[in-house]
This record gives structure tokens, C-alpha cells and sequence, in this order.
């Protein structure tokens, strides 16, 4: 069947075009809210101005400081730089702010505006102060104060560092401008002071510590300096000239003799404990030659012959017994043979293991002998030479350290000059005026808080449904043609039943060999919902267009059949059913465009290809023994899975036992030629596939087949598993014909107005006629 002109397909590339961004959409959001939007900006800014009448009064003076990367105490080598090493620390500038925020810093600051005698500024100190009239205060009191006066100081004490730079301001915020300046002082002058004092506290230990060292080193070498002299003119040893001798070498023969008899030994220890860990059969069998493998052969064969009569006589029997008494016997014989074997083999292993034992302890024995010769003549020249190095390592350390205690009296003489590596900048001055509160600032910032939550609620309100609930948004933001959209039989208005076990896994599952039953409505015929079906089941909501042709969702139907006739210039036989996810009606939908498309006069075949969740052998009334899968397995022949249903022009292939590798099957050569002999037999062929976002079975089946229908259930499906369903079609380079809307209601708004105008049109029957045509 062909066409010119496809309204489908131009409807469906045209939207795809449109931009995701709406300006108009949004706008119309804001304008549907106003009330809400001006009532919070009114509220937002009432706020505001209250909270500018309630705000204290506040002042905020800045220091400015600049603090430098460069080491003031060289306590390192020669051989390194301070200075570079104190630039590349990148921990160094947030240490220092850190320092500047720190607890002991506030407590110096305390002292220095000695705010522990003013109890009008410091309600802390004003409680010490209210004590009993004679009471001296401890100095836990005093540091609980302290503390207090600490903490509620670092309250108004800010720190920004300039970006790339090396200055950093300090600020202070408080109710008095001129305490606020002096704070801010107070804080860059202990800051310095702080840097300054644990400078030279440091420098003060070191120099204790190198001068203690030095003192103790040159006692040890005059120490080393005697013994050396005392051992000299005793041994006789000026010097030493190490050289190889015959004894030396001989040394070093006997340890490589040595270790080469330990590993002998190690290898015979290893070979006897195998010998007596390892079970006696494998021993026998290993040292026999085969003669314990026979006798044990003949002994199973001997007891198999008496466990074999003993079915027939009865033990007592003189010839059992004698058999019995060969058995016996035998085995006797075996065991003897095998501890025979087991015995030779540890007694030979153990002597072979006490040989190279014997060779190791005499090689050890005389290995030991010439180390005591080697020792006595050369434990002269090694203290010697153990002496002499001491003294010389003792001397070079004593050089290094009298190096660094110079550097460090250095340093300390330095102290009296307040070097630092922190300077001020800029003094805090008075500040002129109050930092905040802002009557501008907080009436700006009430419109603009007002204004953005106001318009937040609105977009939230709007947008919190993430899900596609008309035909125009379908087409919208999926650039999708709506094939169809099916009413819900729920919905309060229509007169046809609800409930009916819509879509993936809403009905009965596999597991419950039921089929969903109706529940009755107001204004439903009684006669037709309590209608039983096939095996005296009620009537269900897959086969409508069978049970009640004339009814709206039956016509909603026959529209989806009609649109899929137009929807493409190629001739269409193969229709993959499938959706985003569970429970979206995509077994109902194909169920019920197999039977429009049969109600033509057309054979259809309808292919449960859902081989994890089947249902529609509970739809058709049919054993799902003998399926597709029997026939990808190679269990069953083709024609054998088309089964005939009671609707008329209509075949059925149940999906058949469930396999454990449903996507390898449906992608397999039998699958594709299986196909091509539904394509010859039959005029249409309607294939019920799995959701495509959980499994892949989806785009596997799309592959294969003509087309693709995307079922969506309105007001369920959310934009974003619609548009990653297509996603992944396309991706598979599956053509996708269209959307079906399903369950759709009319309160979801007036856009589906042109999609329902089928509705009012024609009349409820009293009965259904199953056999009725399109």
C-alpha cells in the first residue's frame, strides 16, 4: 500500500524540530499563578522591612595584612632553601588563616583589650565580677572566663583572602564602631606577635637541644680517642691492610658445601615426611610395579562375586563360606603386601635422609672450626677498624651540629628586631556608618526572594507530574505521531466497566493461572459484565472489540488499526507492540489490534514474543506448553504453534515455556525464518514484546518487524523513560510507526478533544456481538 502524502510522518518530524525550551509555555505558567507569585512577593517583602526595623545596629572595620612565604628561622642544610620550600607548602596560606581564626588568638586579644575588667562589654566577666564580696577568683574561673570572652569574640570575626594575592583582610563586626576598630587592630598586632613568639620559642629549643649534643658528642670521642690509642699499643695495629688469605678462602669453600648439603637434607626430610603423610595405597602402588594394582583388582572381583551369590545363597551355605573365607583372605593378603611395600619405602627414604643429615652436621662441624680460626685472627684488625670508624663518624657529626648552633645564636641574637613575615597594610579605621542593616539591600532582596519563590511554586506546581498525559505532548516532546488514543475505563463519565487488568504485570501474573475479572459500574449492562467466556470466565478488557465492537474503545481501536494502515508507504505486515515500562497496556494494545486488524476479514497471527512475563495465552484460553520457544529450541515444528482462537480470522503463537535465555532466542537464525513463514501465511502478524527499558527483548523483536507502536499510559509514563525508550529504538535502528496514549482520561485536560470524537458517536449495545465488523 501506498501513498503521496502521510500526514503521520509529517506530524511526527515536524515536532521534533521544536525547541525544548518554550518561552510562551513558561510565561503562560507564571501568568495562570500571578495571585500566587504577588502574594509571596508582597510576603517576602513585608518580611524584609521587618526584619530591617528588628536588626541591631552593626559596624564593621577592616585591617588589611600582608603575609609573606618566607622561612625566618634557617634551621636546614646547606644544600636546601627555606625559602622555596616554604612557597611550594600550598598548606601554608590556610594555616595562617586558620591561625587567624583560632580560639588562642581571640584569648590573646582578650588580654590585649583587657576585656576581663570590663564587665559592661562582656556579660561573662560581669558574672565573675558579681561574685561574694572577699571571694578571690581561681584560675579555673579565670580560664572558664577567658574562653567565654574568646569564643563570643571570634563571633564578629571575619577573614577574606584576596584572590592571588598575598593580603588577606580582617574584619570586625560589632554594635560599637570603635570597639570594632580596635578589635581588627588587636587581631593583626597579636597575629604578628603570635608569628614572632613561636619563632623564637622555636629557635630558643633548638639552640638547647644542638648545645646539649655538642657537649655530649665530643665527650664520646675523646671516649673513642683513648680506646683507640689503648688498643693500638696493645695489639700492635697502626693500620690495616684487608686482603684475601688462604684460611679466608677456605672459609668460603666449606659454606657453599655447606648450604649445598642443607638442601640435600631438606630434599631426603621432604621425601621421607611424603613417604610417611601420603595414604599406604599410593606408596604400595608406587613402588609394586603393578602387583598391588592386580591383587586389589582381584579381591573387587572376588567380593563382587560374593556380594552377587549372596542374592541367591544364603551365607550359611557351605560354598558361600568358603567363598566368603577367599575374600578374607585375599584381603589379608593385600594388606600384607601393601604395609610389605610401605615398609621398604620409609625404611629406605629414612636412611637416605640420615646420610645427608650426618654430611651436613660434619660439614657444619668443620665450618664452624675454620670460622674460629678466621675470628681469632682478624678480630684484632676488625676492632680496630670498628674504633678508628666510630671516631670519624663522631667527628663529622659534631661538625655539622656546631654548623647549625651557630645559625640558630644567629637567629636568636635576631629576636630584639620583630622581623616578621607579616606586615599591616592598612589600620582599621572607625567605620562611618553601620554595615547593616540595608533598607535597599533587604527590600532587594525580598522582591528577588519573593519574586523566585513565587515563580518556583508556580514552575513547581506545573512541572512536578513529570508524566506524558495528552496526545499534544506526546508529539511535543517526543516528536511522535499519536496513532491512537485508547479512553480509560475508568474514567467517571463513560458507561463500559473499569478495571479490567490493564497492560504489564497488572493483570494476573504468570505464576496465577487466572484471568482478570470485571467489576461492575453504574449504568454497565449487567447481563454483558457478568458475561462468561470460554471456560465460564468473565469478559475481559484485551478482547473488547470481540465482546462489545460498537462500543468507544472499540472504535478507539479501529482508529489505531487505521492509522497504522496510513502510517507508512511500505507494505505493512509485521507490527511489534511494545512500551517504556510495566503496567502501560502494550499487551492489551496488541491483543486488541489483532483483533480490529482480523475483524477486516484478514488471517492475523498474534505473537506472544514476551518470553519472561507472558499473558496472552491467559487472554486467548489457551495451554502455554507448545509455544514459540518449543520451536526456537528446535522442540516443535512451525505450524505446530499456530493455534486457532475463537475470534474470528485470528491465530495465536503462545510464548511457550519460559527459557532461560529469552534475547538469545528471539535473535537466533530459526527466529528470522520462523518469521519469514508467518509473513507468507499470513496477511498480519502482531508481536507482544517486553518493555524495552528494563530488557533488551524489545529492540531485538523491533529489528525484525516492520514497525514498532510505542504504548504510553497516560499520567504514568514520565517524559524522561519515554524519551530513553525511543532513544534506545533509534539507537537499534527500529522504526518506530508511532504512539498509542492509553488510558486516557478526559480530566487530564481538553487537548484530546480531536481524539475523542468517536466517543459520542454510536450506540451502547445491550449484548455483544462478537462476530460484528469494523
Amino acid at each position: 500500500m501506498s501513498s503521496p502524502f502521510n500526514p503521520f510522518e509529517e506530524a511526527s518530524a515536524a515536532p521534533a524540530q521544536e525547541s525544548e525550551f518554550n518561552l510562551g509555555e513558561y510565561l503562560g505558567m507564571v501568568r495562570r499563578h500571578w495571585r500566587l507569585v504577588a502574594a509571596l512577593c508582597a510576603t517576602c517583602i513585608a518580611a524584609s522591612v521587618i526584619h530591617y526595623l528588628i536588626t541591631p545596629k552593626e559596624y564593621r572595620a577592616s585591617a588589611m595584612l600582608q603575609i609573606e612565604r618566607r622561612s625566618l628561622t634557617p634551621l636546614v642544610g646547606n644544600n636546601q632553601n627555606p625559602w622555596l620550600d616554604n612557597y611550594l607548602n600550598l598548606e601554608f596560606y590556610p594555616t595562617q588563616y586558620k591561625l587567624l581564626e583560632s580560639r588562642g588568638l581571640a584569648e590573646r586579644v582578650v588580654r590585649h583589650l583587657d576585656l576581663m575588667s570590663d564587665p559592661s562589654r562582656q556579660p561573662a566577666a560581669a558574672s565573675r565580677l558579681r561574685k561574694a564580696p572577699g571571694a578571690a577568683p581561681s584560675a579555673a574561673d579565670d580560664e572558664a572566663v577567658l574562653g567565654a570572652l574568646a569564643d563570643g569574640l571570634r563571633g564578629g570575626l571575619s577573614i577574606e583572602p584576596l584572590g592571588n594575592t598575598q593580603l588577606v583582610s580582617v574584619s570586625y563586626r560589632s554594635g560599637d564602631p570603635e570597639f570594632a576598630a580596635r578589635a581588627a587592630n588587636a587581631f593583626a598586632e597579636e597575629f604578628i606577635d603570635l608569628g614572632i613568639e613561636n619563632r623564637y620559642t622555636t629557635v630558643g629549643k633548638a639552640s638547647s637541644f644542638l648545645g646539649a649534643q655538642v657537649g655530649t658528642l665530643k665527650q664520646e670521642i675523646q671516649d673513642r680517642e683513648t680506646q683507640l690509642q689503648a688498643f693500638s699499643r696493645h695489639s700492635g695495629i697502626v693500620a690495616v691492610d684487608p686482603e684475601s688469605n688462604v684460611l679466608l678462602q677456605r672459609l668460603e669453600t666449606l659454606g657453599n658445601d655447606f648450604m649445598e648439603a642443607k638442601k640435600q637434607r631438606f630434599a631426603k626430610e621432604a621425601a621421607y615426611q611424603e613417604v610417611l603423610s601420603a595414604p599406604k595405597e599410593t606408596v604400595a602402588d608406587s613402588l609394586s610395579a603393578g602387583l598391588v594394582s592386580e591383587l586389589r583388582a582381584e579381591q573387587i572381583r572376588a567380593e563382587r562375586d560374593y556380594d552377587g551369590r549372596l542374592k541367591t545363597f544364603k551365607p550359611e551355605w557351605p560354598a558361600m563360606q568358603e567363598l566368603k573365607a577367599k575374600v578374607d583372605k585375599g584381603r589379608q593378603n593385600l594388606n600384607a603386601v601393601i604395609d610389605e611395600m610401605v615398609a621398604k619405602a620409609r625404611s629406605s627414604a629414612y636412611a637416605e635422609y640420615q646420610t645427608a643429615l650426618r654430611q651436613e652436621q660434619a660439614l657444619a662441624g668443620e665450618l664452624e672450626r675454620v670460622k674460629g680460626q678466621a675470628i681469632d685472627q682478624n678480630s684484632a684488625a676488625v676492632e680496630f677498624t670498628n674504633l678508628k670508624l666510630e671516631v670519624e663518624s663522631r667527628r663529622e657529626m659534631l661538625d655539622q651540629l656546631m654548623q647549625k648552633q651557630s645559625e640558630t645564636e644567629v637567629t636568636a641574637r635576631l629576636q630584639d628586631t620583630r622581623d616578621s613575615n607579616v606586615r599591616i597594610i592598612d589600620q582599621a579605621l572607625v567605620p562611618s556608618g553601620p554595615f547593616r542593616p540595608s533598607l535597599r539591600q533587604d527590600l532587594t532582596y525580598g522582591l528577588f526572594i519573593g519574586l523566585l519563590f513565587g515563580i518556583g511554586c508556580a514552575f513547581l506546581i506545573e512541572f512536578l507530574d513529570r508524566s506524558l498525559k495528552t496526545p499534544e505532548q506526546v508529539e511535543r516532546r517526543l516528536g511522535l505521531a499519536t496513532l491512537a488514543v485508547i479512553p480509560d475505563f475508568a474514567d467517571g463519565g463513560k458507561k463500559y466497566g473499569a478495571g479490567y487488568g490493564y497492560g504489564y504485570g497488572d493483570g494476573p501474573t504468570a505464576e496465577k493461572d487466572e484471568a482478570p475479572r470485571a467489576r461492575p459500574v453504574a449504568g454497565a449492562p449487567v447481563a454483558w459484565l457478568e458475561k462468561k467466556r470460554g471456560g465460564g470466565e468473565p469478559a475481559q478488557i484485551e478482547l473488547v472489540p470481540h465482546d462489545r465492537p460498537r462500543t468507544p474503545i472499540s472504535e478507539a481501536y479501529r482508529a489505531l488499526r487505521t492509522a497504522l494502515l496510513l502510517a507508512s508507504a511500505e507494505e505493512l505486515k509485521v507490527v511489534a507492540v511494545t512500551s517504556a515500562g510495566a503496567s502501560e497496556g502494550k499487551t492489551a494494545t496488541a491483543a486488541n489490534l489483532a483483533v480490529v486488524l482480523a475483524q477486516l476479514g484478514r488471517q492475523v497471527l498474534i505473537v506472544d514474543s514476551d518470553l519472561r512475563k507472558p499473558r496472552l495465552h491467559q487472554i486467548f484460553k489457551t495451554s502455554n506448553r507448545l509455544g514459540l520457544v518449543n520451536h526456537l529450541t528446535g522442540g516443535a515444528d512451525p505450524e505446530s504453534v499456530f493455534l486457532r482462537t475463537e475470534v474470528p480470522n485470528l491465530w495465536l503463537t503462545p510464548s511457550g515455556p519460559i527459557p532461560p535465555n529469552p534475547s538469545e532466542l528471539l535473535a537466533s537464525d530459526r527466529m528470522r525464518e520462523w518469521l519469514r513463514l508467518a509473513r507468507s501465511r499470513f496477511d498480519f502478524v502482531v508481536v507482544d514484546t517486553p518493555p524495552v527499558l528494563p530488557v533488551t527483548d524489545a529492540t531485538i523483536a523491533g529489528a525484525w518487524a516492520d514497525g514498532v507502536v510505542l504504548t504510553l499510559r497516560a499520567g504514568k509514563v514520565t517524559r524522561e523513560d519515554a524519551r530513553a525508550c525511543l532513544e534506545r529504538l533509534r539507537q537499534a535502528e527500529v522504526k518506530v510507526l508511532g504512539a498509542v496514549l492509553n488510558r486516557h482520561r478526559s480530566a487530564q485536560g481538553q487537548s484530546g478533544k480531536r481524539y475523542r470524537y468517536y466517543e459520542s458517536y454510536g450506540t451502547y449495545e445491550s449484548e455483544p456481538q462478537a462476530g460484528s465488523a469494523a
